[in-house]
């Protein structure tokens, strides 16, 4: 799922980020609380209509923000209370908060309101916004209005596999429409987020959707869908494009490095996206050498439709019994 925070994909238009063959776009509950306002979205009827986006959207609820904006917010039993980075005013947000501005916008996919822990943690700290976390969701769950949007809850637990998995139990027995695993990518090393992932993800249903909340490389994709994950989401693709990097099939090119000024082959020969079949390598280098915006536009399309692409591959082999034999290599840190 492309990161749209504030209802729109960065420097795509919806018929742009359409053409990559994504599914589904992510907003962020918290900033667009900010700007423009879940009134004004619901008077321009909904989040799909006011950004012309046709396909499904989820909303986070502003949890991750109770991680990383942790130096002007404060955490209580009712919610959080932080000082808005715009204006200064201070905003309080509650599980029943969250859910009714998630609501008014109006998403697919709504998110549960939770306490994302740092790492690194205590265990006793972790424990705390676990079982805080679970309190929220049941809060959550009576003060959601809208049948029509699936709300999801959320696997908290740091690092630590039992708190995990109790937490994985708590919420499964509450048969959510769907589940995802939060905290992680949250400054802990990769092999920490491959283990949490694997002790986790199958503590889940398996006839619910598992949603692994912010991770977005080729890699953490394959080990997670072996766990048993099936939705993702992450800036990685447009915010690298942003710096003049280029994903392509599984590597990263800085397209600013010298030796694509000359280089006059398309971006990469198969993929199908309409900057790979415009455009060379040498003229995105000059685009993103000049900070034109055009060069992270197409750089965008490029990136997103290359983690579209592996995706749908992996589902396809998955179909066709191949995954281990195909992305086997993803697995054994090849």
């Amino acid at each position: 799922m492309p990161v749209g925070t504030l209802a729109n994909v960065k420097t795509l238009t919806p018929d742009q980020l359409r053409a990559t063959g994504a599914q589904m776009v992510l907003a962020n509950t918290y900033h667009l609380h900010l700007q423009p306002g879940e009134g004004i979205v619901a008077r321009a009827g909904g989040l799909h209509r006011f950004m012309k986006w046709d396909g499904p959207i989820l909303t986070d609820s502003g949890g991750f923000q109770v991680f990383s904006l942790s130096e002007i917010r404060t955490i209580a039993e009712e919610g959080v209370t932080f000082r808005s980075p715009r204006d200064g005013q201070m905003i309080h947000l509650s599980p029943e908060r969250s859910i009714a501005i998630q609501n008014a916008l109006g998403a697919d996919v709504i998110m549960a309101f939770d306490e994302c822990p740092p790492y690194p943690a205590s265990r006793e700290s972790v424990m705390e916004a676990t079982d805080r976390t679970f309190r929220w969701l049941k809060r959550c769950i009576t003060a959601h209005q809208r049948r029509d949007q699936a709300l999801f809850g959320i696997v908290q637990g740091g690092t630590y596999p039992d708190l995990r998995e109790f937490a994985a139990k708590q919420l499964a027995d509450l048969d959510m429409i769907g589940y995802a695993i939060g905290g992680v990518s949250v400054g802990e090393p990769p092999e920490l987020i491959e283990q949490i992932v694997q002790a986790t993800a199958p503590q889940l249903p398996t006839q619910k959707p598992r949603y692994l909340m912010g991770v977005g490389t080729h890699r953490e994709i394959v080990q997670a869908i072996a766990a048993g994950v099936d939705l993702f989401d992450c800036v990685i693709p447009t915010r690298l494009a942003r710096h003049a990097n280029a994903l392509v099939q599984g590597d990263r090119w800085n397209l600013r490095n010298a030796k694509f000024r000359e280089d006059f082959t398309a971006l990469d020969s198969t993929c199908p996206c309409y900057t790979c079949q415009n455009f060379s390598r040498a003229y995105l280098s000059h685009l993103l050498r000049s900070q034109e915006l055009l060069g992270y536009t197409l750089l965008s399309i490029h990136n997103i439709t290359e983690l579209v692409r592996f995706t749908q591959k992996i589902r396809h082999a998955i179909m066709e019994g191949r995954f281990k034999a195909e992305f086997g290599h993803w697995l054994n840190g090849e």
